[in-house]
């Protein structure tokens, strides 16, 4: 159990005497603790960042077994029962949101090391995730119209990303199946430009359990399937802490699913604060939602 005001009191820590005792006071029951993040060497972290810096983005090959991209198969097929309401989302494929109340299966791509690593670098302590859901490319389907991941927070470029997301291959990506179109290079383009006929372009052509990573000002797209088969991925997508994010996990998430996430994703779907006080509730830590015992059905929120 977290310390009580009146501890607090006693020890001194109500004390606010400048804005970095601001900053601490309100989380000071629940400190702050390392991402998994820590674990990845110095070395890799640093390829990692280096490729990221300069192209915009990097392939990570094979971080999941032939067995845990099966076990992933198989928990989110039976969730693929509609298709896209619009070109961009994809009239031929299929999507699933709010995945994290519905299985627990994908949870190590949202918090693998390898991907905290690199948003440990990118972003502010206390970076959120920002959706997290399943993409199928069914066979017919047209390339996706190119765009930015941040570009509906309204800052001007150039600028650093203020999001970063992640693309895991269940299924190979090939040049025929709808892999992922990159720009290398765009994510330091300013406003005024926007992908032309002669900008390089790369496919994200890489096995499964391989997760492709790139920052926010990224210009990609999903490739057509040209392929007789599906094309099976997710993707997890973070921001900085003190922006919204996409999905409201704290409506969409029950607390008794917080409580059964790791550490690190809690922290990411709302149950932690920005300095100063930023997602408080009432007033409080909202790691204190989580001390009573909600029934399964009740929203994180209500």
């Amino acid at each position: 159990m977290p310390p009580t005001p009146e501890a607090l009191r006693r020890a001194g820590g109500d004390r606010v005497e400048t804005p970095e005792d601001l900053a601490a006071h309100l989380a000071a029951g629940y400190p702050r603790t390392r991402s998994a993040g820590a674990r990845v060497g110095r070395a890799t972290v640093e390829a990692d960042l280096a490729a990221v810096e300069r192209d915009g983005y990097v392939l990570l090959p094979e971080l999941l077994s032939p067995g845990e991209c099966a076990e992933i198969r198989q928990a989110v097929t039976p969730l693929l029962d509609r298709t896209g309401r619009n070109a961009f989302e994809g009239h031929r494929t299929q999507r699933v949101y709010s995945l994290l109340n519905k299985t627990r299966c994908c949870d190590r791509l949202v918090d693998h090391p390898r991907v905290l690593a690199l948003l440990d670098r990118l972003f502010e302590p206390g970076y959120l995730l920002s959706q997290l859901q399943v993409i199928n490319i069914n066979p017919g389907e047209h390339a996706q119209l190119l765009h930015t991941d941040d570009a509906f927070y309204r800052s001007p470029r150039p600028r650093p990303p203020l999001g970063a997301a992640t693309v895991w291959a269940v299924d190979p990506f090939t040049h025929d199946n709808g892999a992922t179109v990159l720009l290398p290079g765009s994510h330091r383009w300013g406003d005024d430009r926007r992908p032309g006929g002669r900008d390089p372009r790369v496919t994200a052509v890489m096995p499964p359990g391989s997760c492709l990573f790139f920052v926010g000002t990224l210009w990609h797209g999903g490739g057509a399937n040209r392929s007789g088969g599906d094309r099976l991925s997710l993707t997890a997508q973070y921001c900085q802490p003190w922006l919204r994010p996409q999905e409201a996990f704290t409506l969409s998430v029950t607390r008794d699913t917080a409580r059964a996430v790791s550490e690190d994703i809690r922290r990411m779907i709302g149950y932690s604060v920005h300095p100063p006080f930023i997602g408080m509730v009432d007033g409080m830590h909202p790691r204190r939602l989580l001390e009573a015992r909600p029934s399964a059905s009740r929203p994180a929120g209500g």
